[in-house]
């Protein structure tokens, strides 16, 4: 867990500086984790929308697999279910402003995300620039994964990062509220929190 303010008013030379020195290498990691697994999902995102997009509209690259999906080249120039059709710069801003808030969370919160919280903030990032690259530069974003069991919006790689990473997001914030209620403090066992080993040095 954090370092507690008595533990950081104890610590005196060499030892006192460098653990005032560690909230601003923590969130350095942390933000590094952050970048790598975002700039992984987004290459991602936009290498299986520019193989698919490759095919004709509407047609059918391959499927349905197991009765569950298929592969169907689709252009939407609004979001699901048709909703906002042909606001797809207003949705490219939105997308933009989307990320910077949760960017900003990230950098200010860092030192205390767990796991879930780095992941799923990565990949709502990742998610929501993928989505806003398709809007800015070709003025529709590039869907093909369809379910073929149920009624479903066609969807893509940056859809997935934005709803699974928002769910993770929520389950890591749930554990984190959890613990600190636990303890009574704010301090949580987060990502970016020195090893025990670590604070123990004098």
């Amino acid at each position: 867990m954090a370092l507690h303010a008595e533990e950081l008013t104890n610590e005196s030379g060499r030892g006192g500086a460098s653990a005032s020195a560690r909230p601003g290498h923590a969130r350095g990691r942390v933000l590094a984790a952050i970048a790598v697994i975002a700039a992984v999902w987004v290459a991602f995102d936009q290498t299986t929308k520019a193989y698919f997009n490759s095919f004709d509209l509407g047609a059918v690259a391959g499927g349905p697999f197991a009765g569950l999906v298929q592969f169907r080249l689709v252009h939407n120039t609004g979001m699901a279910w048709g909703l906002f059709g042909d606001s797809t710069f207003a949705l490219g801003v939105m997308s933009v402003a989307v990320c910077c808030f949760f960017a900003a969370y990230a950098f200010i919160c860092a030192p205390r995300l767990n796991w879930a919280e780095v992941v799923g903030l990565a990949l709502v990032i990742a998610g929501g620039i993928g989505n806003a690259c398709d809007r800015f530069t070709q003025g529709y974003v590039v869907d093909f994964i369809e379910t073929v069991f149920m009624d479903f919006p066609v969807f893509n790689i940056a859809d997935i990062g934005v709803t699974c990473g928002f769910v993770l997001f929520l389950i890591g914030l749930f554990v984190s509220m959890s613990r600190e209620g636990d303890s009574g403090t704010s301090d949580a066992d987060g990502f970016g929190a020195d090893a025990p080993s670590a604070r123990k040095d004098g």
